[in-house]
């Protein structure tokens, strides 16, 4: 009975932080700022320039696309996190956090799943900029929630790599430059904009285990073929993995150092 009361406090203090954090999201506007504007400005940037070298017209390459800015973009926005999570530590307001009778996990889960609202609002400006430019999925809505669902799943647990990243930096400005690079890298060394059969032999292999890659694979698949495949059963597994192991990391740096 006490370790179930326990669990139920932690949820119950959990779900209060998230309360919080999504208040101060939703007051603060200028947060939302890079979450609506870099999915739009990646999305024309991409369609326009690459399209027709690449697919031979906008409207071809857009379903080769879409995967891959979705994902971008929705790790734009998880990246986030640990930028904001540093400015609260440098703010005082975590050192008010520990000395409430609360678990360690509360405040951290607490700011990370306030930011799925950023995650879901990135993910569905890059679908509506797609669709104003043509593209039209060719699967159920259903199906096409599902991928949007797998997406917000691997950039939920993307961003405990970022809030790891802003537990270690203490620089608020220096981690938004490295999440940059992070992301930069992740995604251009993928299958999400460029056929990889071009790419030199050993930028192949490196592509193939990208796990950005895997969940454009995913994702693609889902969004053309309406199933949900062994590359989406990998990706799920690897989000989970990912989640597990930096959660874990985030903590004990979070007991220690913040």
């Amino acid at each position: 009975m006490k370790v179930a009361t326990t669990q139920n406090n932690v949820i119950s203090n959990i779900c209060t932080m998230t309360y919080r954090n999504l208040l101060k999201t939703l007051h603060n506007p200028d947060n939302f700022s890079d979450v609506i504007m870099e999915p739009v400005i990646f999305t024309l940037l991409f369609g326009f320039l690459f399209g027709g070298a690449i697919a031979g017209s906008v409207h071809a390459y857009l379903p080769i696309l879409v995967p891959g800015i979705l994902i971008q973009s929705i790790l734009n926005a998880a990246s986030g996190s640990g930028q904001q999570l540093r400015e609260d530590i440098n703010g005082g307001v975590f050192d008010r956090f520990k000395t409430l009778p609360i678990a360690s996990i509360v405040s951290l889960a607490g700011q990370l799943f306030g930011d799925v609202l950023r995650l879901l609002l990135s993910g569905m400006m890059a679908l509506v900029t797609a669709t104003l430019m043509g593209w039209r999925p060719t699967v159920s809505l259903p199906m096409l929630g599902v991928a949007l669902l797998l997406a917000l799943f691997i950039g939920w647990s993307a961003a405990w790599i970022f809030a790891l990243v802003g537990l270690l930096v203490k620089n608020a400005e220096l981690i938004g430059s490295l999440s940059m690079i992070i992301i930069l890298v992740l995604t251009f060394l993928s299958n999400a904009f460029v056929p990889t059969k071009t790419l030199p032999l050993f930028l192949q292999k490196v592509v193939a285990i990208n796990p950005v890659s895997f969940a454009v694979t995913a994702i693609r698949s889902i969004l053309t073929t309406g199933n949900w495949g062994v590359a989406a059963t990998l990706t799920l597994v690897s989000g989970v993995l990912i989640t597990v192991v930096f959660m874990g990391l985030s903590i004990l740096v979070y007991r220690r150092r913040a």
